[in-house]
């Protein structure tokens, strides 16, 4: 069987019979037609060694090998970013992860290939939270000034990424109409198409009643005053690193590290690891439990603070 169809045939399945977004087919697309342009290449390059047109004939499912995935995986090793950098693990996983997906659709359907679980990632470092202090996160949410539509709405951004632990895309999708103000909460469809709810802090709900009476009737929620489109992922970039910088925070700030800060606050103040895996839509706890050596450090500095008070002023 063609690869090149089956790769279609896997991409309509994804698609179609597990509802995943457009944006993973398309980043599926992506990374398994490198997979194929490099296997199509690796291919003609050892018909050629071996004085062979019968290799370049076998472009079929069963001649993937774990050898000839060692060899893919030592070609995204050694590859360069646009800026000339290797790529990252992390990278270099996404299209691995890419390939088992595709393999287990062989699996599923029937046609010999390598068995997915023979397939390794690489090991990558343990990722780093980034989130802001309390004082930061006040300074930041106060920093748009709230006498116009664009004070308004970037203040609003603001108060619901950190108020709901919003991803930046979900931000961007949400329309009016998503909104239950009376209850103060949000149905979002994150990843894989699953639905939960986020909840609306006082001050993000004050500030989005007042953001409701001047919008008009626009669909979309946060928006071009200018032009009334739907403000994209980039600009909603823009606008929290602008305000981080009005705020006088020197890290880096993005919507992320809002998301971030939304978690740890959430469990630094006490609550439950899976409550805040269903607040952030993961589906795994595994991706939620990286919080978790944010909440080992502050349990550090509680012991510190309060353990052995009484034996440091008795010591006799």
């Amino acid at each position: 069987m063609d690869l090149w169809q089956l790769k279609r045939e896997f991409l309509e399945y994804c698609e179609l019979e597990k509802g995943q977004s457009f944006l993973t087919v398309a980043n599926y697309d992506r990374y398994l037609t490198k997979f194929l342009k490099w296997l199509e290449e690796y291919w003609s390059n050892e018909a050629n060694l071996s004085n062979s047109t019968n290799l370049t004939k076998e472009f079929s499912p069963d001649k993937i090998s774990a050898d000839v995935v060692k060899k893919y995986r030592l070609y995204l090793n050694r590859l360069s970013d646009k800026h000339g950098r290797p790529l990252s693990k992390s990278t270099q996983n996404y299209h691995v992860v890419t390939l088992r997906a595709f393999l287990g659709f062989l699996a599923l359907r029937g046609v010999k290939s390598l068995p997915p679980q023979k397939v390794a990632l690489a090991k990558t470092p343990e990722r780093k939270v980034e989130f802001l202090e309390a004082e930061d996160i006040i300074k930041l949410i106060k920093a748009p000034k709230n006498d116009n539509f664009r004070g308004l709405r970037d203040r609003l951004i603001l108060e619901l990424l950190f108020s709901t632990g919003l991803r930046v895309s979900e931000l961007a999708n949400l329309d009016v109409a998503d909104i239950n103000l009376e209850r103060g909460e949000i149905p979002i469809r994150g990843k894989g198409g699953k639905v939960r709810v986020v909840f609306l802090s006082p001050s993000a709900h004050n500030i989005l009643e007042k953001y409701l009476q001047v919008l008009g009737g626009s669909e979309a929620l946060i928006v071009n005053k200018t032009n009334g489109s739907r403000l994209t992922v980039r600009s909603i970039e823009r606008i929290v690193t602008k305000y981080a910088k009005v705020a006088g925070i020197t890290k880096h700030v993005s919507p992320h590290t809002l998301r971030h800060t939304f978690a740890t606050d959430l469990l630094i103040n006490g609550a439950d690891l899976r409550a805040v895996q269903a607040l952030l839509g993961h589906a795994n706890l595994s991706t939620t439990q990286i919080y978790t050596h944010v909440t080992d450090q502050h349990l550090r500095e509680v012991h510190r603070a309060f353990h052995g008070r009484r034996t440091q002023e008795n010591p006799d």
